[in-house]
Order: C-alpha cells, then structure tokens, then sequence
C-alpha cells in the first residue's frame, strides 16, 4: 500500500455506494468524511459537510448510477458545498460515468449528454476526475481538466486466470468492443472472436454471424456494462449455437436495469451461460444479487490510485 499524509487527505461519500467508499478507506486507513447528505421534506437533496475541509485534498466517491439524476445531483451538490468550504483540491472519483452513451450525435437533434454532464462537473468544482473503464474514451478529451481511467481488465483476468478454463476463446459483443476483448485475451493469452449484430433499437438486438474459431471452446463474453442484459443472451445464444461448450459473461459495470434480472434468471435456467462476472463500481444489493453472479472488488485499485493522485505520482504505474 502506498504511504501518505492523512493530515491533509479526506474522502467523502453520497448515498450511491456506500459500501465501496468504507472499502477504500479501509484500505487506506483513513476514516469516511462527516456529511449528511439527506432530502429536504419536498424531495430536494440537503447535503451538510460537518468536519473542517479547509485547504485539503479531497475526494468525493459517487458512482452516477441509477437512481443517476439522484446521484449525480448528489455528486453535484457535494462538491459545492466543499467548494465553499474552501477545499484545497476536489477529485470527483465517478466508478461508474453514467450518461456515458450519448457521447455524440448519431442522428439529428440528438444531445451530447456526456459533454454536459463532464461540464457539470467542472462548473460544480471538480478539479480532477478518477473513473474506471468508460463506456466510450473520448469522454477524457469532454474535460478540461485531468481525467484519469482505471481499468478492471487486470482484476477481472486474473479471477478467469485462476480458474483455468479448458480452450479459452474471448469473444466480444460487438466491433466496438474489440480492443477491450483484445486486452483482455492478452492478459489470459488466448485468441479471440467478435460478435458481428445489428441494433435495430436500444432493446433489439440482431446477430448477424461470429467472425473467429469457436467451435468446441469455452467463450467469456467481455463487455464494459450489462444494462438490460439483451446483447449477452443474444450473443450468447449465438455461440452456442455455433458450437461453444460454454459461456461465461464479464463485465466492469453491473447495472442490471429492468428487465434484465428476470432474463438473467431465465438465463441461467436454462444453462444459457455459467457465471457473470462484475465489479461493485456499482452496488449489487440483495434483489440484484442472483445466483450465479459474481462480484469482485475495485475497492484496492481506487485506494492505491487516490494516494498516488494525492502524493502527486503517476496514476499509470498502477497497470505496468
């Protein structure tokens, strides 16, 4: 673990993921910041800061998760009260961006909504970012500010590693998704193939063919979010019908919106796929926790890189 000054260091949290920001700070050794961060009796989001943090380092840990417009206005709020507060240095650490889908515009009158979320956060008070895996890289260059982007690839391989697997293939969901299956097939050393699909909207999903050897393998489906869980049991589907023995799903960012437990279930009922594999970037509560889903901890990687950033280190010697 890296060392540092705890004097000048504080770590706060929304209501978005509790959970991870106390395993950060455990890691750290560091206690959670003091706020109250409430709802006034009309519904509006009260946040009161209730420890001194007067030219401190200080980092706020909120996923923009769903509820999102709940979280991110948390986020939002959070870091204009420490503004005033005469906070040293504001680091919003976003485990998950959400609104990271509109990231420019495919048809007309369409929003860039992750360029007027990233201005949000800057005009709140954010002096630097810290986030994992975003859903499309060029979200970086929408700041103005420094952006740092963790990876799970490292964390998520590794679990797959130590399950030593029989004729790997990792298999992409789709072209986009290539060079993240392409990283993730080289920390395993294993070939990879890519699901070529057509979206005819945001639920519909079409398989068009497989492009790659899959034929009698073992197939872990590397996506960076599971949403409505549509493109895996497709892809999925696909794959065992093209001769997988067996599919496995992994993915950075578990956000299981509607419908997508009760397709997990089915799924897996129907042996569709063996394990999901996730990060708690996102909270997995009780009712999202399925049989079957797996959920490893981001929890070291965020501490070791909030006491580089604090100690003014590089954040990329974290993944060499």
């Amino acid at each position: 673990m890296i060392s540092y000054d705890k004097r000048t260091l504080k770590i706060f949290t929304g209501n978005s993921n509790k959970n991870l920001a106390k395993e950060i700070c455990k890691y750290l050794d560091t206690p959670l910041g003091q706020a109250d961060v409430s709802r006034f009796p009309d519904g509006e989001i009260k946040i009161k800061i209730e420890e001194s943090v007067r030219g401190q380092d200080v980092f706020i840990i909120q996923p923009t998760c769903p509820p999102t417009n709940e979280n991110l206005m948390e986020l939002l709020i959070m870091m204009d009260a420490l503004r005033r507060a005469s906070a040293g240095r504001i680091t919003a650490v976003i485990p998950y961006y959400g609104y990271a889908r509109q990231d420019r515009k495919t048809r007309p009158r369409e929003p860039i909504t992750a360029k007027l979320v990233a201005n949000l956060l800057v005009s709140a008070g954010a002096n630097r970012i810290l986030t994992m895996d975003l859903h499309a890289g060029q979200i970086q260059g929408f700041f103005d500010i420094p952006v740092d982007q963790l990876g799970a690839v490292t964390i998520l391989s590794n679990y797959f590693t130590e399950k030593n697997l029989d004729k790997v293939v990792v298999v992409s969901p789709d072209v986009g998704g290539t060079a993240r299956a392409r990283e993730f097939a080289g920390c395993l050393e294993k070939p990879i193939a890519i699901i070529d699909k057509y979206r005819s909207s945001f639920d519909d999903v079409e398989i068009l063919h497989i492009v790659g050897k899959v034929k009698g393998k073992t197939a872990i489906i590397v996506d960076d979010i599971i949403d409505t869980a549509a493109s895996v049991i497709r892809g999925s589907q696909a794959l065992l019908n093209a001769g997988v023995k067996e599919v496995y799903i992994c993915a950075t960012h578990s956000v299981f919106a509607n419908p997508a437990k009760e397709r997990i279930k089915k799924s897996f009922q129907d042996s569709l796929f063996k394990e999901i594999v996730v990060t708690n970037t996102i909270p997995v509560d009780n009712d999202k926790n399925l049989p079957g889903v797996k959920v490893l901890s981001v929890a070291d990687i965020f501490a070791e890189a909030i006491g580089r950033i604090h100690n003014n280190l590089s954040v990329s010697a974290l993944f060499k």
